[in-house]
């Protein structure tokens, strides 16, 4: 019998899990759990997630010992708003990729930030449409062959966090899974705050992305640590001087009232 501190989060038919080996998943999963245990959550039932369809989507449903909705593609973000309207005593979260939230769900997403909505959005960037097939998405890099692109792909990406920064999010950060310890803490800051929450988390696709560029998860990982630079050390750096590199750290931390209490404050 497997025992762990963080099974308790977890349905026991769902271990071990159906994710690719060496999907980072699997951290992004355990960080949640650790920052979730530090907050002194003895279980879930505060809790009720939210997600579309992809790699992604499948985190909490059917792993998560909570109550989910596994919805529509693209579409996590409104059932998710309508939870939280109808129950704004929960904790709402929603995990889903880059293509289901930037990508078909983008333009909820740039809404759900602009109204504040007090939901958490956990968007795990593995730089392609992975389940479908490894097309390309708002988020693959500049020059990268996916499925659909490949001679490499001509579009600049997306910088999400940019954008639910100056959309009116409260909380926004970007890391990757290997840098696990900051990524806990960024879970610790978001979930208890109030109004809209964006974290974006870098991870490998083993079987769409690190297989075709010639490395193994851990490698790909290592590679997606040497290719980050922090965001307080951009600053007077040319965006052209920054090149391919992933910017990660805490974009935004502010405390502006959320979407409940703004309704809130109509009736008074």
């Amino acid at each position: 019998m497997i025992s762990h501190p963080y099974l308790k989060y977890l349905r026991s038919e769902t271990v071990p899990t159906v994710f690719c080996p060496g999907c980072g998943i699997g951290i992004l999963m355990k960080a949640f759990f650790e920052a979730l245990d530090k907050l002194e959550y003895s279980d879930m039932r505060e809790f009720v997630f939210v997600s579309g369809i992809g790699c992604s989507a499948w985190i909490p449903s059917p792993h998560f010992k909570a109550d989910t909705i596994h919805t529509l593609h693209g579409r996590a973000i409104p059932v998710a708003t309508g939870v939280k309207l109808v129950r704004p005593d929960l904790n709402v979260v929603v995990f889903g990729g880059d293509g289901d939230i930037a990508g078909i769900g983008g333009n909820h997403l740039l809404h759900a930030a602009r109204r504040n909505m007090d939901i958490l959005v956990i968007m795990v960037n593995n730089e392609v449409y992975g389940m479908t097939g490894g097309q390309v998405a708002p988020t693959t890099p500049l020059g990268m062959k996916t499925t659909t692109t490949p001679y490499g792909n001509p579009e600049h990406p997306l910088d999400t966090c940019s954008v639910v920064a100056s959309a009116g999010g409260n909380y926004v950060a970007r890391w990757t899974v290997g840098h696990y310890d900051q990524l806990v803490k960024s879970f610790i800051e978001a979930i208890p705050k109030n109004g809209f929450r964006f974290i974006e988390v870098l991870t490998p696709c083993t079987s769409r992305v690190s297989s075709r560029i010639g490395l193994s998860p851990a490698q790909h990982i290592k590679q997606l640590i040497k290719d980050s630079i922090l965001i307080d050390k951009t600053e007077g750096i040319k965006l052209e001087e920054i090149g391919k590199k992933y910017v990660i750290g805490v974009f935004k931390n502010v405390d502006n009232p959320g979407y409940i209490e703004m309704l809130r404050r109509l009736g008074r």
